[in-house]
């Protein structure tokens, strides 16, 4: 049987306590990929790909929410060039994917507009906060790491990274997978 994979993609954007500095724009600086295998029910890819911000730098207070540091992602890819790695190392045009919530989607899309990059995704997005929410009949939508206590799931990882973040998702929509519960993929 073909396997029916899913890119679960977390990213973590420059950010400040309060409003950016004046001239500063969030972007993204690291893009944490775990590859689902939704036919086997695994987790069959962990990848991480650290991007150099153009327009901002990092701050003390976005070091200690993510872990990542100015001179750490100064080593990283340019954002055009970790979006043509997406596109050609993870199918990520073609593949179907999701996120927890829609912000990672809007910052691609916000970031590939500003800086006229090529989107590197297809039109297969799932909001796996919805999904999960919709399944478990909540009100609200937990943020990620109150999500994976209500299903009784291990955080793995640090909170905030966002490889950790993303093999966490992809606990979660496994979970939801098992249970019947994820939804086939949407355009968007």
């Amino acid at each position: 049987m073909e396997p029916a994979l899913l890119n679960v993609v977390d990213v973590e954007a420059t950010c400040w306590d309060g409003q950016p500095p004046p001239g500063q724009v969030s972007e993204i600086i690291e893009i944490g990929l775990t590859v689902v295998d939704l036919s086997s029910l695994r987790r069959v890819g962990r990848h991480r790909v650290l991007v150099r911000p153009q327009r901002s730098t990092v701050s003390a207070f976005c070091t200690e929410l993510t872990g990542l540091t100015q001179s750490e992602v100064a080593t990283g890819l340019s954002f055009a060039d970790a979006c043509r790695l997406l596109a050609a190392e993870h199918r990520a045009g073609r593949r179907p994917w999701a996120s927890w919530g829609d912000y990672d989607r809007l910052q691609f899309t916000r970031q590939c507009g500003a800086t006229g990059t090529a989107y590197p995704f297809g039109r297969h997005h799932t909001n796996a906060k919805a999904a999960f929410t919709e399944a478990h009949g909540l009100r609200k939508r937990p943020g990620m790491a109150r999500a994976l206590e209500l299903a009784g799931l291990p955080l793995e990882g640090r909170h905030h990274s966002g490889a950790d973040d993303a093999w966490n998702i992809a606990a979660l929509v496994l979970a939801l997978a098992r249970t019947g519960n994820w939804p086939p993929p949407q355009p968007h």
